[in-house]
């Protein structure tokens, strides 16, 4: 038996499989979505691979019956571990009117689910982090104990959004966590050609709030990282910005030809540290999960892929009256 890790910061056995099972359940869909995109049957996928751990290891760390998340179009990790089914997400994929994000009206990645506390998104980036920030600065005049919790991209963090967002959470304290998952490329841009200082996280300073870079391919370290800051934004102290270092190991989206920006063999280096198999590793070296059981979870999210295909492929398209739906007054 390895070093237990998890049990070190009040993880159960139960809620690390649950994490392992959330990776591999968003691994799988994105997986199957490519393929459901190159057969045609779908129009976009835009990929979570290689960045399920900084996403499952954030969502456990919050209160997901009561905080809210504004997530960014990769975090299949995210929506998943707030509730969002399978089914929901091959209902957008394939654009049909049951599709809870926009009723098959929006490109996939554009989640959306008021039961669940999930923020509309849209498709300007890093739109999402001021309206997290005011989901945050709501719930500070109410006088509610949830924080918001918001993700983008690094390249993202290069927006005038990024700076407005945390520099209003900063002066007013404002219960937000921000969460960048640094996957190394803006679409084409390696991260040394658009951030010229060491790091996304060392920016905190300049807003006034708690700043760390993390291992993104390590769940139980992300997961740390977003529970204090967590116990933070609740005790008062403000917002945190939280640097995940992760890899992208797809293409930007089922639209780019990434062979034009990075060899072959960089992706080929990053899928050693690939975080759902190190995960299982993990899991496996300290006696949580054994062969079978992995084996029984991945025929457990196999089916769950296929049920949630089959159904949304089934599933009608909206009519086409339903284009002036919530445009005018009804």
């Amino acid at each position: 038996m390895g070093n237990k890790r998890h049990e070190k910061i009040g993880l159960s056995e139960e809620q690390v499989l649950e994490m392992y099972k959330t990776m591999l359940l968003a691994r799988k869909i994105d997986e199957r979505m490519w393929l459901l995109n190159r057969s045609g049957k779908i129009p976009f996928v835009i990929s979570c691979q290689g960045q399920e751990a900084a996403q499952v290891g954030a969502a456990f760390a919050l209160d997901r019956q009561k905080d809210w998340t504004a997530p960014y179009y990769r975090d299949l990790g995210v929506v998943l571990a707030f509730g969002m089914t399978p089914k929901d997400l091959m209902l957008s994929a394939f654009a049909k009117a049951e599709d809870p994000n926009s009723g098959g009206r929006q490109m996939p990645g554009h989640f959306g689910q008021k039961k669940n506390r999930i923020l509309t998104g849209s498709s300007p980036v890093t739109t999402q982090l001021p309206h997290a920030v005011g989901v945050a600065l709501a719930g500070k005049m109410e006088k509610q104990d949830f924080v918001s919790f918001v993700t983008l991209g690094e390249g993202s963090s290069n927006q005038g959004d990024f700076h407005e967002g945390l520099n209003f959470a900063g002066v007013h304290k404002l219960p937000v966590i921000t969460m960048v998952e640094n996957n190394k490329y803006a679409i084409s841009v390696p991260f040394d050609r658009q951030v010229a200082s060491e790091n996304i996280s060392i920016r905190a300073s300049s807003y006034g709030m708690h700043g760390i870079t993390v291992d993104g391919n390590d769940p139980i370290a992300v997961y740390e990282a977003v529970k204090d800051a967590r116990e933070r934004a609740i005790n008062g102290e403000g917002p945190s910005l939280i640097e995940a270092v992760t890899y992208r190991l797809t293409a930007h989206s089922s639209d780019d030809d990434d062979r034009t920006y990075r060899e072959k063999e960089e992706i080929e280096e990053a899928k050693k540290h690939d975080c759902v198999l190190t995960f299982s590793n993990y899991l496996k070296e300290v006696g949580v999960l054994t062969e079978e059981l992995d084996e029984k979870i991945h025929a457990e999210v196999k089916e769950l892929v296929n049920e949630a295909t089959e159904y949304a492929e089934e599933a009608p398209y909206a009519a086409p009256e339903h284009a002036l739906r919530f445009v005018y007054e009804e």
